[in-house]
């Protein structure tokens, strides 16, 4: 027979148990008799909606500390509400997640929660306050769609807490690669949905830190003696061969800072995860300044954000800025066969399909299997962006006497450009002697030597401003430019594209929407005066670091997306005349670029045509989408041209926060930019002062 301090110690074992909740009817069934929406419990619990429909249907159960709350706010409602003609419930035993017929199903709806958020013991569950960082009301709500309740991205620390979008953390228990890539895909509700109907679902992405990273068996940093984009884990480490073990793929780029694990779809069901490691330099400082250094928690709302407003990230700002540009124009829809009746897939019209297209040979660059192959020496497009600074010569005393230089930069000048631009969707066609046409996007041979500028501005037809000398191979607008301004064009060969559309157009409305929202967040809003604006602007990057870094990201991915166009080879190993792997996506398409760039220098030239006009101010220098101005004073409303009204002129430079209008770049002396241009220097390049270069093409 037990001894009474065997009995006491059995029962002391009992009381230090975890807490035990009612069945999953009865939870519910108190819940509903306290008048309390699911809704409103999960938000006074810091979870969401779908897991507390778990709770409530058996098919998962919370952790401590948020099991502790719960347990406490049912105690209270039975005490209360009691079933009717019944004792009070009892409670029942809970199974645990590990014992539980599907564990990785139970473990998304574990989240860990501060005791002080502990609800009520009775009466009304309240939001508990919010746990957040600053700003946080700020951060991307998780997406509607319920086949992910959780958004589309976390990031996961060394202890098992995935920290999700909108505050949402969930319990991890994975302690293996091939653990998280299946919690990911089975229990962890990540993922986002097409951008178009005729695309594909966003793959969920999981951001590792240092920590977890280490705790999955990975090396806290990825080190080598190649370019950091090409480091990879070989593939004899342990972490790529248990993945391969479990029948699971790594693309070609392998597994590096951004690694896609996949399995082939079977039956409709894409099986993919992303994963990014930001000890290893996924989060490139350029483009998420500061958001590598951030907690687990903030790194997740900025991804969560850009993830909302842009995509889910899938690699650098260029990766995914391309990527955006294919989610938002698939390549393929459903067609009807018509000798069968079944739906199988068929070319999207206004996309640029699922093969690549090779360039005509000037669009290409000079490594090129297309040059190479042929033999091509006939020159090639040089639509760059503006690199020119005036001749010191060519200055006049009133502007030396002046006693500032102003920076004016253009927001995102290439995707105001991209703006209703049409561009080819087609191979292109060789025409001897085309007569030309400005809507034919294409190449145009033509000599253009015999237009005249003023040589105070830049020629618009090259890079440098320097005016041609003879004949040379240009894109349509370019060539239009010199119809406006009045002169005659008589090409002498083309290659032109039949197929036409307005490709970019969903690319440039998203990211437009996604920079002006991003803007507002931190203050700087269309409705603002010029003068509003400038303070605004001045202060905008310490308004919300998080917030910021979007923004510079939302930037990155506009030049990194055009960049991508006309990506070149990479590595020490390649051979002049070989095909690397770029050319075979059908958007490796510098035609495209060409057609950016050359309409955003066109815009440039047009505006400084019409500021000398108005106000017979002339430029020192320009650089991409940045210009400098003599000024009588140190803000641009000091020369800026403004009508009566008080109303900006239209034509040129205007201030605000859209794509295509000014922000203020920086202030020097006069004396500071003649002296820089005398030694052969753009003062664009460093007016924003210290050791600041502009990032040029934005």
């Amino acid at each position: 027979m037990a001894s009474e301090e065997e009995l006491f110690a059995s029962v002391d074992a009992l009381l230090n148990e975890e807490p035990h909740l009612p069945p999953p009817a009865e939870r519910a069934r108190l819940r509903e008799a306290a008048g309390i929406t699911q809704a409103r419990l999960a938000t006074a619990l810091k979870t969401t909606t779908q897991s507390v429909k778990n709770w409530e249907n058996g098919r998962s159960e919370p952790k401590s500390p948020r099991l502790d709350a719960y347990q406490r706010l049912l105690n209270g409602w039975a005490a209360k509400y009691p079933a009717p003609g019944a004792a009070p419930t009892a409670s029942a035993p809970t199974r645990a997640p590990a014992a539980s017929s599907e564990p990785a199903a139970s473990a998304v709806e574990t989240a860990h929660v501060p005791q002080t958020l502990a609800a009520p013991a009775a009466g009304p569950a309240r939001p508990a306050a919010a746990a957040r960082r600053p700003g946080a009301a700020k951060a991307a709500q998780p997406t509607a769609d319920p086949r992910f309740p959780h958004g589309p991205l976390a990031v996961l620390d060394g202890d098992g807490c995935a920290y999700g979008v909108d505050g949402i953390v969930l319990d991890c228990p994975a302690t293996s690669v091939v653990e998280l890539v299946e919690w990911t895909l089975r229990a962890s509700g990540l993922g986002a949905p097409r951008l178009h109907r005729n695309g594909k679902d966003s793959d969920p992405l999981i951001v590792l830190t240092a920590a977890a990273a280490v705790k999955l068996g990975l090396p806290e940093r990825l080190e080598g003696h190649e370019q950091r984009r090409s480091l990879r884990l070989p593939e004899d480490h342990p972490v790529v061969q248990q993945v391969v073990k479990a029948k699971w793929r790594l693309t070609q780029r392998g597994f590096g800072p951004w690694a896609r694990i996949y399995r082939k779809i079977q039956g409709r069901e894409r099986q993919c995860v992303q994963l990014a490691v930001l000890s290893w330099g996924a989060l490139d400082e350029r483009s998420w300044p500061g958001v590598a250094e951030m907690e687990p928690a903030d790194v997740a709302r900025v991804l969560g954000v850009y993830a909302q407003r842009v995509i889910t990230p899938r690699g650098s700002t260029a990766v995914s800025g391309l990527e955006l540009m294919t989610a938002l124009r698939p390549p393929t829809r459903a067609v009807q066969d018509p000798q069968t009746g079944n739906w199988v897939p068929g070319h999207n019209p206004g996309s640029l399909g699922t093969e690549p297209v090779d360039p005509a040979p000037p669009e290409a660059t000079p490594e090129h299997p297309v040059v190479v192959d042929s033999g091509w020496s006939g020159g090639f497009l040089n639509e760059e962006a503006y690199q020119w600074v005036r001749d010191v010569s060519l200055l006049s005393d009133e502007e030396c006497t002046l006693p500032y230089a102003v920076g004016l930069d253009l927001n995102t000048a290439f995707l105001a450009a991209a703006a209703r631009l049409v561009v080819g969707l087609s191979a292109p066609d060789h025409f001897v002697g085309p007569v030309f046409n400005p809507k034919i996007p294409g190449s145009w041979l033509v000599d253009l030597s015999h237009v005249e500028v003023d040589p105070r501005l830049p020629s618009p037809f090259t890079p440098d401003g320097t005016r041609p000398t003879g004949p040379a191979w240009y894109q349509t607008h370019t060539v239009a430019y010199a119809q406006e301004l009045g002169y005659n064009v008589t090409p002498l060969e083309g290659y032109l594209r039949r197929e036409t559309g307005a490709y970019l157009d969903p690319w440039h409305d998203r990211l437009k929407a996604a920079y002006v929202d991003t803007l507002a967040d931190l203050g700087v809003t269309k409705e603002l005066t010029d003068v509003e604006f400038l303070a605004a602007m001045e202060r905008h990057k310490d308004a919300d670091p998080a917030m910021a870094a979007v923004l510079a990201a939302i930037k990155a991915t506009v030049k990194g997306g055009i960049g991508k166009l006309r990506e070149r080879p990479q590595g020490r190993k390649y051979k002049e005349g070989e095909r690397w792997p770029a050319l075979e996506r059908p958007t490796w398409r510098p035609d495209i670029r060409a057609a950016v760039i050359s309409k955003a220098r066109i815009n440039m030239h047009r505006k400084l045509r019409n500021m000398a006009t108005m106000t017979g101010l002339y430029p020192l220098a320009v650089l991409s989408d940045c210009v400098v101005y003599p000024s009588p004073g140190d803000s641009p409303l000091a020369f800026l041209p403004y009508a009566a009204s008080g109303k900006p002129q239209p034509g040129g430079f205007r201030l605000g926060p859209t794509p295509g209008l000014a922000k203020l770049e920086g202030v020097q002396s006069m004396l500071w930019a003649v002296d820089l241009m005398e030694q052969g220097y753009n003062p664009a390049r460093h007016i924003k002062g210290g050791d600041a270069v502009l990032d040029e093409g934005e």
